[in-house]
This record gives structure tokens, sequence and C-alpha cells, in this order.
């Protein structure tokens, strides 16, 4: 029994020693590393482009109230449950708050104005069913089309795609000048080489030689020619006649 315990145990240790081995020399692959990297950078880069294109959108959108958020169409209710009707209605603006929270204590019965110690109170329940884009306060069950975040979207995309086709580029570029100085500086040693082998010189000046020969022609091609040349001669003699 202690030997059979024992040798499961070697085994199961050896077994483990080699799925750590494995996962070992996968984790340490240079294309897993490189990848590792690639998601840093990548997010890294994902939020300079995020920041610099909220910049840019705040510049576009100066004259929207709330800017890009502001930017969204509040389409009409289909039914009583997008209406906001128990509330304040589908959407109102932020300067109409107070009024909008006066409004919705009213309809339960609740008379209150600003100063009252429960308007906070009231403030905050209507508030927590609507979401502020830009100026505008929508109703959370309503549907909206939210041009800001669509406009966003294509923006940041068309800043990562042209920044990656201008990498893509430069890469191309410099692997083609490296290809070329590699090329460069195998054909001087190939012919530094040379120079001390004559004999290896000698070889592929004669190789350069017969692959630069014409193919041989064989027989029916030399033929068909002999007769074309015959059948162009009795053309031109008939011509003549």
């Amino acid at each position: 029994m202690s030997k059979d315990k024992n040798n499961k145990s070697s085994a199961f240790l050896k077994k483990t020693s080699s799925l750590w081995t494995d996962f070992k020399a996968f984790i340490t692959r240079g294309n897993i590393l490189d990848l590792a990297v690639g998601v840093i950078i990548g997010g890294a880069f994902n939020a300079i482009v995020t920041a610099f294109t909220k910049i840019l959108m705040s510049i576009c959108t100066w004259g929207v109230p709330g800017g890009i958020n502001g930017l969204v169409t509040v389409l009409p209710a289909a039914n009583a449950s997008q209406s906001g009707s128990e509330f304040a209605g589908q959407f109102f603006n932020v300067s109409d708050v107070n009024s909008k929270v006066i409004e919705y204590a009213s309809k339960q019965g609740i008379t209150i104005d600003v100063s009252s110690d429960t308007f906070l109170q009231w403030k905050d329940t209507l508030l927590k069913n609507y979401t502020l884009h830009g100026n505008t306060y929508t109703y959370n069950s309503s549907n909206i089309i939210d041009w800001g975040t669509f406009i966003n979207a294509v923006i940041t995309f068309l800043i990562i795609a042209i920044t990656l086709f201008v990498i893509i580029k430069v890469a191309n570029s410099i692997t083609k000048k490296r290809q070329a100085i590699q090329k460069e500086l195998e054909e001087k040693a190939h012919q530094a080489y040379l120079k001390q082998h004559p004999e290896e010189a000698e070889k592929e000046r004669l190789a350069a030689l017969e692959k630069d020969k014409p193919a041989p022609v064989s027989d029916d091609v030399r033929l068909l020619g002999e007769i074309k040349a015959e059948l162009e001669k009795l053309n031109s003699k008939k011509a003549s006649e």
C-alpha cells in the first residue's frame, strides 16, 4: 500500500511539474508579452483619445446648451409608462426643477415651496426618476436618441483609425528601409567574400552566364519556324507577281 501511494504521489508531482513548465513557457513567450504591452498601451491611448475627443466636442458644441451631452432627441411617449405623467412629464429644463418639484408634490396632495423643510426630499425623489442630458432632465422610461454619444463614438473611431494608419505607414517604411540596409550589407559582405575566394566568384560568373543563355529550341519549334519563313517567302513572291 505504501509503495502504491508513493507511486501515485510521484506521478502527481510529475504531472504538476509538467503543467507548471508548460504554463511558464506559455506565459513567457514573446507573443504573450507583446500582447500584454499592447493592451496596456492601448488602454492608455484610448484614455488620451477620449479626453481629446471631449475637448474637441466641447469646442464644436460651444453654443449647444449642455454641450455634447445635450444633443438628444426625446421620442414621443408610446404609452402611459413612458410619459412620466405621474411625476413631471417626459422631460423638463434644469431651470424648471423647482417648479416641477412643487408640481409633483401637489399631485400627491402636498403643498410645499422652496423654503419647505421637505422640499429637498421631494426633489431627490423626483430626480431619481430622471437622467440629466446637458440642461434637460429626461424621464428614465422614455426612449431617446443620444446623438452626442453617437457623434463622440464616430469621432473617436476616426481618430483611432487615422492614428493606426499613420503608425502602420511609418512602421512599414522603417521596415523597408531596414530591409534595404540589411540587403546592402549582405551584398557588401558577399562581394568581400568573393574577393577573398576567386574560385567562388568564377563559379558564380559561370552560373550567371548559364542562366542567361537562351533556352534550347526543340526540333518541332525549329521546323515550325522554317515552315513559317517559307510561307512568308511564297506570299511575298505571289504579291510581287
